[in-house]
């Protein structure tokens, strides 16, 4: 294994990694609620910090200010900070059952910028009681809490990596509560059908784009992995040939995957990571007929800089 770059299977932290999930949730709602409203659903992302999962400033419900609203994954507390330098910290541990920390979430965000609520159903998760009556999900076991951060800090500098240089229309690497992923999403400018007629559908896929990510495991694949989809995806998509050679079509995600523990047992996990990401970049461009130019300015050369 090397140096630095740690690996963790779902099944070793399942029930810590679930509780987490719905905690980032909690963030995500008052970012639904909140945040001005962007294409693609981007105001409703997160972002993957120094500390942990955290929102961008949000606008205070009463007007005072900026809020921002953290787990910290360090301290393994939810963080709530309002721009006049007030803060308020709820402990994740020791194993706080998500209803309670919901709930603190939410008042110290309220004594912080006034009243706000959210809708408390979960989204894009097995389970469907709500957040503030989810006394289910209540495991977390901040060793394997701390070595998620590890790894997706490394996952999400190579996301970082690969976009850098990209002329295009792209987002940030976003942290996505519903699937519990990190992102990027790189668009050639030409508006595409929704896949399916669901709100997430009609308004975060309006847009002909190719998307890589990395994701920690979940229940349908309990390994933690890379992965690369295309929107739309023309017929014979799942048969092109990426590199590096562990990279490969996973039928059961309806993706290409490249799995955590083969990027860390390469010589060089950073650049292999990378490698992936811009293989399936360029095989996804020239399937789906993008401007070649637009799809060579994400090869590594980065724009001048004066």
């Amino acid at each position: 294994m090397s140096s630095g770059w740690p690996a963790l299977g779902y099944g070793q932290w399942q029930e810590t990694c679930d509780t987490l999930h719905a905690h980032t949730q909690v963030l995500g709602k008052l970012a639904v609620r909140l945040a001005p409203a962007e294409p693609q659903l981007q105001h409703t992302a997160l972002r993957l910090t120094a500390r942990g999962w955290e929102t961008a400033p949000l606008p205070a419900p009463d007007g005072s200010g900026a809020l921002a609203v953290a787990l910290d994954l360090r301290a393994h507390a939810a963080v709530a900070d309002h721009s006049d330098g007030r803060s308020e910290r709820i402990p994740l541990t020791p194993d706080r059952p998500v209803a309670d920390v919901t709930r603190d979430v939410l008042a110290a965000v309220s004594r912080l910028g006034g009243p706000v609520t959210i809708d408390p159903a979960p989204a894009e998760v097995p389970w469907t009681v709500p957040l503030d009556r989810d006394f289910e999900h209540a495991r977390y076991d901040p060793g394997p809490a701390a070595l998620y951060f590890a790894m997706a800090t490394r996952a999400a500098q190579v996301l970082t990596a690969f976009r850098a240089p990209y002329r295009g229309r792209s987002t940030q690497v976003n942290a996505w509560w519903g699937s519990f992923d990190l992102a990027v999403n790189l668009f050639s400018g030409v508006p595409a059908d929704p896949p399916a007629d669901d709100f997430i559908s009609r308004n975060a896929m309006d847009a002909q784009e190719v998307a890589v990510g990395w994701w920690p495991g979940d229940a349908r694949y309990g390994k933690a992995a890379f992965y690369a989809y295309a929107h739309p995806a023309p017929p014979g998509f799942d048969s092109l040939p990426l590199s590096p050679s562990a990279a490969r079509w996973e039928a059961g995600v309806g993706e290409y995957v490249l799995d955590w523990d083969d990027v860390v047992a390469s010589a060089d996990p950073h650049a292999t990571g990378l490698e992936f990401a811009r293989s399936a970049f360029q095989h996804a461009c020239l399937a789906c007929g993008w401007d070649m130019g637009l799809a060579a300015s994400a090869q590594g050369t980065p724009p001048p800089v004066s």
